[in-house]
């Protein structure tokens, strides 16, 4: 048997403004694994993430983190989580280091050498240097480094990253995939949502693709991309999509999907010899899927 989970939600529903968001969804994450939250906007990411850290009390389904259930004992539950979201949350009025001191006076029990902990996180963190400036001095990077510090100061077993990468540059893109890694080494269970594709594939052992507020697929990207888009894409010039194709492909329930000036298309290994086949003199190429295919495919199926 493996390790026990440290986040299981089930069955979780969520009506906002008298319409259903998220209907039915299933969320789990075991100890030393980032679990990847994609969908497209409106499909129930956040909503979902806000229901499993107790922001939002779901309309049915159940949270258990670190084995305790969030509705019945919320204060054993939170203790064991924590949370950056998407937006700048820092206190202005206080320092880097006196950010951290604040958080950490919030628990109950007090968190044991507070004062340590925090000299080892500003160490990891690499915020040491800027410990007595005020966050308005930072960049969006080292913002972001103090908000995933603040996040695990108490040592949570689920972390819940709401796209934390979100207007940073790549170089400190990368410098918070590495902290997120330190994370998954430290055995922390790491749930993240992301619009960047290469970052969900980069840092996720495992993905759930949300739409329309139910799980549309759920494993390692490999298997997500075979299940949602296909074995392969075939990519030509948009000019040599002619009437005929597009009729030919929609017979074999394909439908391209137009970026720039490329069809871009989803086949299967029989497909694709069979486009070849009947195509002989057609010019294309052929690559593996992304998970931006995955997204265009999820644009097709919500079309009319």
């Amino acid at each position: 048997m493996g390790a026990p989970l440290l986040l299981e939600a089930r069955g979780l529903k969520k009506a906002l403004g008298g319409k259903t968001v998220v209907d039915g969804v299933d969320l789990t994450c075991a100890p030393g694994e980032v679990l990847g939250l994609l969908g497209p906007n409106g499909a129930g990411k956040t909503t979902s993430l806000r229901m499993c850290y107790g922001f939002l009390r779901p309309d049915a389904g159940t949270v258990r983190i670190g084995g305790h259930d969030l509705a019945r004992e919320p204060d054993a539950a939170r203790r064991r989580l924590g949370v950056c979201t998407q937006d700048d949350t820092c206190d202005p009025d206080f320092t880097v280091r006196g950010n951290l001191e604040q958080t950490g006076r919030y628990y109950r029990p007090r968190l044991p050498d507070l004062d340590r902990r925090i000299d080892d996180l500003l160490a990891q963190f690499e915020l040491a240097p800027f410990a007595d400036q005020l966050p308005e001095t930072l960049s969006g990077g080292y913002k972001r480094r103090l908000m995933i510090a603040r996040a695990v100061l108490h040592r949570p077993e689920v972390v819940f990253l709401d796209e934390p990468t979100t207007g940073l540059d790549p170089q400190a893109r990368v410098a918070v995939w590495e902290l997120v890694a330190g994370l998954r080494a430290q055995g922390m269970a790491v749930v993240l949502t992301t619009h960047y594709m290469d970052e969900a594939e980069r840092l996720s052992d495992r993905l759930v693709v949300l739409q329309g507020g139910r799980v549309r697929a759920n494993g390692v990207a490999r298997a997500v991309l075979g299940d949602v888009v296909g074995e392969h894409i075939v990519v030509l010039e948009a000019a040599h999509g002619t009437p005929a194709l597009a009729e030919w492909l929609a017979a074999r329930g394909a439908a391209p999907a137009t970026v720039l000036a490329e069809w871009h298309i989803a086949l299967d290994a029989a497909g694709l010899a069979a486009f070849v086949a009947t195509y002989p003199d057609l010019r294309f190429e052929v690559r593996a899927p992304t998970l931006d295919d995955l997204f265009l495919a999820l644009a097709e199926e919500r079309r009319p």
